[in-house]
């Protein structure tokens, strides 16, 4: 997004914009913005165009309420600075519920150009299928965002025949202290942010022995991710 557009959400966010909706004066903004009037209703337009914003219009001015992809966008910022100004953990956890996912992981870790490239990048070629885990608390994820600011391991998408394929990151991760595997985040995906795919190279479920319910550990060591 655009750094202008960057600094007109967080503004919204400073005057509680993630909270509840505000009244915004125009003429007063643009001044805060130090920009045109137009310009400043450009941004607000834009930022709603986007879906970062919600507006309504009164004849006193508008009322304007950040939305969740608005406040995900700007965490995402905010984990982002962390790990430039504070001191970086070396070691974190997240625990996840086993459940039974969509299976389409079994289809897309078949292919062989995403084969190829874990295999490369991450040293193992992967078991066709996911490990599929819901996060359980607020803590989890707010970890599982903060691990997102990383860059991780760029797995590229392709073209066949067929259609397009996206791209997806992964995190190398350690499977309850036991199998080395990695988190993967797919670019297209119908799972919301309270769950994580992982793969390994074995069945996870059969080789820990894992049902439905089941609580999975991950370890990840973000002390890696500086050489990628």
């Amino acid at each position: 997004m655009d750094d202008k557009l960057w600094f007109t959400l967080f503004l919204l966010a400073k005057k509680g914009a993630t909270k509840q909706p505000i009244k915004i004066s125009s003429t007063k903004f643009c001044e805060e913005l130090n920009v045109s009037q137009q310009t400043a209703s450009r941004r607000l337009q834009e930022l709603e165009k986007l879906g970062y914003i919600t507006r309504e219009i009164k004849r006193q001015g508008q009322l304007i309420k950040i939305t969740r992809k608005g406040e995900d966008l700007l965490k995402e910022l905010y984990y982002g600075l962390k790990t430039i100004f504070e001191e970086k953990p070396t070691i974190i956890r997240l625990e996840g519920e086993v459940f039974t996912g969509l299976g389409e992981g079994r289809f897309y870790l078949s292919l062989e150009p995403y084969k190829n490239q874990i295999l490369e990048k991450l040293g193992f070629v992967p078991y066709p299928g996911t490990l599929n885990l819901k996060l359980r608390n607020k803590t989890d994820l707010e970890i599982r965002k903060m691990l997102k600011s990383f860059s991780g391991i760029k797995i590229s998408g392709f073209k066949n025949n067929l259609r397009t394929y996206g791209d997806a990151t992964c995190y190398p991760v350690i499977i309850n202290n036991k199998i080395s595997g990695a988190i993967i985040f797919a670019q297209r995906t119908h799972y919301g942010d309270d769950v994580l795919e992982v793969i390994a190279p074995v069945c996870l479920r059969e080789v820990l022995n894992l049902n439905d319910g089941d609580i999975v550990v991950l370890t990840i060591d973000i002390r890696q991710f500086a050489k990628y």
